[in-house]
């Protein structure tokens, strides 16, 4: 018996040393040289691929190390590029007697990597939703092959058919606007099935790191669609996520190694191995971020943020292998190489490990030192948020993100615009205490604001009252800080998450194929939208290229008397927001602000271009917003 089942298995073993060598798939499909970091990760996907050998003559190549993983599935081939020019290599893979040769292309960088120039706080970037946004190409909504979903704009959770196309087709609303950088929720492939009225249209999901989803176009249309913005002044941030994928990536059906994913044991007692079904093995986040930076934080808290489950549809990605977050990082560069994107927006930040996002900071900074990175650091503490800017004192470990989401002011001016300004804490108090703890940052001017986005109630709510959205805009558009816009709001959308969040990711009217109203024009909109438009339009045409505003030392006055007052100066010039934080008439006490007003004696209203004389103080409406300039 022992001879028999020596003889199987030197039969299994020869049977397996000449099986054919397969490869499915490489990522990244292709690289480019001349990086400052010459070392290259290439997955390789196959049946069987795990026990190949990988050689290759090409000049300038050498083959580093081979990584096998826990699934035969997989190679991790490690190449250094030092050296190389571009051109098409051979990878040949060997498997016993049995081989196959692979070409592989590598790319000439277009620019250098200094010459990536990210946004800064002289932008104004414009949120979308691709899907919600405008459907340029009907053609594109129902995708064969893809795993069952439906197009239907009166559901509210659905897919709704917007695309990239459309946004391309928009760029002249974005300058007519005034904007001048657009940030899109993810746009890679998020192949997920509908689930009880729900769908990935969101496209937080990812099942194919390098490629655009169909349902929004394709590779080539999103490079497209990034030539034509630059060439209309706008820059490009992509939306990243970096803590989990869609459930439906093939990391799942077939998980590389068992340390791939953070507490992936659950996935084992499933019943249904097609389906994130729950068991007790499965591990939820918290969602609460506190721990990462709280000196007293129990064990279980930390490991319940970083390691749980943002939710069962998308798992968890274990950034402590080295080899995942290789995989992220590369994925990263190839986007900022391959489309020409100018910035990025890393999700649901603090919930990946820590050090490894630091690792790709400092990675990302030294091949693009003028690129930027926004994380999104949801807490509404300033110095929770300032622990995790670049170069922070008050921080562990240093992230080297240069930007971080101002979540603190969002908070307090929803606050506030409920609220009468009195004379210590409510109202435009809570603005003006937000702006106190800037010293808590090491670089305030690269911390980016806004008042509402894509997870949060619209800043109208339900209703369409533009009197404190006007307030909170003129505030955003004149300190010292990056904003952020989210779409529609300069048309009145509204809407509030009570039901579901798709009462606040609704289609922008005119984007879509039988809209009776269009937004996008003049004509189409209405009176109330057309007025709104011309005022934010306005301001943000006035702050394009407007160093008082972009380079200026600001200073803030308590608010008196209900009026709050932010002022920035620079070269001899000054600008002053100023809002009455009441619903009374109010004065602006013009000599209590002679540090920045000076021997000024008139200004300008920069909304009607009408003077403002400073000789007294100035008569003040029910929640009338200012800038003045002088």
């Amino acid at each position: 018996m022992k001879k028999i089942l020596l003889s199987l298995s030197l039969i299994l073993s020869v049977m397996t040393t000449n099986a054919a060598v397969k490869v499915d798939r490489i990522d990244p499909t292709d690289w480019y040289v001349g990086m400052k970091d010459p070392s290259l990760q290439l997955m390789v996907y196959g049946e069987g691929i795990g026990s190949a050998d990988v050689t290759t003559d090409y000049a300038g190549v050498k083959v580093d190390s081979i990584v096998r993983l826990d699934s035969p599935n997989y190679l991790l081939v490690y190449l250094n590029l030092d050296g190389a020019q571009p051109g098409e290599m051979t990878l040949q893979f060997k498997n016993g007697k049995q081989a196959k040769k692979v070409k592989y292309t590598l790319k000439a960088r277009e620019k250098r990597g200094e010459e990536r120039m990210g946004f800064t706080n002289a932008d104004v970037l414009y949120m979308l939703m691709p899907d919600r946004f405008a459907d340029g190409d009907p053609k594109n909504n129902d995708i064969k092959g893809m795993q069952p979903y439906k197009t239907d704009r009166t559901q509210p959770s659905l897919r709704h058919g917007g695309d990239l196309e459309g946004i391309r087709r928009h760029l002249d609303y974005f300058k007519d606007l005034g904007v001048t950088a657009l940030w899109f929720t993810p746009v890679l492939e998020n192949n997920s099935p509908d689930s009880n009225g729900n769908s990935t249209y969101h496209g937080y999901a990812t099942t194919d790191y390098y490629r655009v989803d169909p349902r929004f176009g394709t590779n080539a249309e999103y490079r497209k669609l990034c030539d034509e913005a630059h060439a209309n002044g706008l820059k490009v941030v992509m939306d990243m996520i970096f803590n989990h994928c869609g459930f439906e990536h093939p990391w799942l059906s077939d998980i590389p190694s068992k340390d791939w994913l953070n507490t992936p044991e659950w996935l084992e007692a499933r019943k249904d191995k097609t389906k994130p079904e729950v068991n007790d093995k499965y591990l939820q986040t918290s969602y609460k971020l506190t721990p990462i930076v709280d000196p007293y934080a129990s064990d279980v808290d930390k490991k319940e943020t970083v390691e749980g489950w943002f939710v069962p549809t998308m798992p968890d990605l274990n950034q402590k292998n080295p080899h995942v977050m290789k995989y992220l990082i590369q994925n990263s560069i190839w986007w900022i190489e391959t489309v020409g994107i100018d910035g990025i927006r890393m999700d649901t930040y603090p919930y990946a490990d820590a050090d490894a996002m630091a690792q790709w900071m400092k990675t990302l900074n030294e091949e693009y030192p003028n690129f930027n990175v926004v994380g999104e650091t949801w807490v509404t503490e300033p110095p929770y948020t300032a622990a995790w800017q670049k170069d922070s004192k008050i921080a562990k470990t240093n992230s080297n993100l240069k930007t971080v989401m101002d979540f603190s002011f969002y908070d307090k001016v929803n606050q506030a615009k409920r609220e009468d300004t009195d004379g210590f804490l409510t109202g435009m108090n809570r603005v003006y205490n937000n702006f106190v703890y800037d010293y808590l940052y090491p670089n305030p001017s690269s911390v980016m604001a806004f008042i509402e986005n894509h997870d949060t109630d619209r800043f109208l709510g339900n209703a369409k009252d533009t009197t404190a959205l006007k307030q909170a805009l003129a505030i955003l558009l004149t300190v010292n800080r990056i904003p952020q816009l989210y779409y529609g709001t300069e048309v009145l959308m509204n809407g509030t998450k009570e039901v579901t969040d798709g009462n606040v990711r609704k289609d922008f009217p005119g984007g879509f194929p039988g809209d009776t109203h269009n937004a996008f024009t003049a004509e189409g909109r209405t009176r109330a939208e057309n007025a709104m438009f011309t005022w934010l339009s306005r301001l943000l045409h006035w702050r394009q290229g407007n160093d008082v505003v972009t380079k200026g030392r600001q200073t803030q006055f308590i608010p008196y008397n209900g009026v709050y007052v932010i002022a920035r100066q620079y070269n001899g010039k000054a600008v002053m927001t100023v809002v009455n934080g009441t619903r009374k008439p109010a004065k602006l006490a013009v000599k209590r602000y002679a540090e920045v007003i000076g021997s000024a004696t008139t200004a300008t209203d920069v909304i009607t271009g009408k003077s403002v004389s400073l000789a007294g103080d100035v008569d003040l409406q029910p929640r009338q917003t200012l800038i003045l300039e002088f």
